[in-house]
């Protein structure tokens, strides 16, 4: 009924990684989720995911993969990239679509530039490349309410800085809430990755990326900035590039045909 999704947990170094699958297809199709992974992971997951993430269930078995559970201090997204090789290797997964999305679409592109023979193709969305002002501002500014452990003001500036106005016009009300979910025991692993991502910078060598790839961007972006997709798809030789227009770095949720898109590059 669910796709046969599972969750699972694999060994990696002294600690262990979570990860979910489900689908039926014959094709692998990893995909590496956000800075959120660093509140809340994959673990018991499966069957919400398999329901979100169910139009690949079909062609493909889906991977989503949290990063592992033990973050050390200056843990780097290429250091995720080599955890996420080795996680696809010991499951057997020896050439697979990628999809990452925001820290993810970070993690994703190490992936592809050190591990080549695994990735196949690959999307990046609402990510990027190097740092800018916008991505500085936003996340060092998550980063003081972590350290503050203001999980409402966290949780309502990720979604005033995520969504449009049309959707924070719907939905609103429900901010009082938010600093009731999800808040973790303690911000350790979250501000660890958050601190990752205002250290990405692999622009120098995204020429190394020699698998098709897909760009999404959205033009109204307030975390990662408008630019950052158009500066991937200029590196990445092999590259295609969209934006959504009126949409920012949720689009991924928003978008009705986000993952038709995906669909449509990946099964080309």
């Amino acid at each position: 009924m669910f796709w046969h999704a599972k969750n699972g947990s694999i060994s990696i170094g002294d600690t262990s990684m979570d990860y979910i699958s489900f689908g039926k297809g014959s094709n692998n199709l990893v995909i590496i989720p956000g800075l959120g992974d660093g509140l809340t992971t994959v673990k018991g997951m499966a069957i919400t995911m398999a329901i979100t993430y169910r139009t690949y269930a079909h062609d493909y078995k889906v991977y989503v993969f949290s990063r592992k559970n033990h973050l050390e201090e200056g843990y780097s997204t290429r250091d995720m990239a080599k955890d996420q090789a080795e996680a696809m290797r010991i499951l057997g997964i020896s050439k697979a679509m990628v999809l990452g999305v925001s820290q993810g679409g970070m993690i994703a592109q190490y992936l592809a530039i050190d591990y080549p023979d695994f990735v196949e193709k690959l999307v990046l969305t609402v990510t990027l490349s190097k740092q800018n002002t916008t991505v500085q501002e936003v996340i060092n500014k998550w980063i003081a309410f972590a350290k503050q452990g203001n999980h409402k003001k966290l949780m309502i500036d990720t979604a005033e800085k995520s969504y449009s106005e049309n959707y924070l016009k719907k939905y609103r009300l429900f901010f009082p809430i938010l600093g009731k979910i999800g808040k973790p025991k303690n911000y350790d692993r979250f501000l660890i990755q958050a601190h990752s991502c205002i250290h990405h910078d692999a622009y120098a060598e995204l020429e190394k990326i020699k698998c098709p790839t897909l760009v999404i961007g959205g033009d109204d972006d307030k975390i990662v900035g408008v630019n950052a997709a158009a500066e991937l798809a200029d590196r990445i030789r092999n590259s295609e590039l969209f934006i959504y227009e009126g949409l920012g770095h949720a689009l991924y949720e928003e978008a009705k045909d986000f993952n038709s898109r995906v669909q449509s590059f990946l099964s080309k």
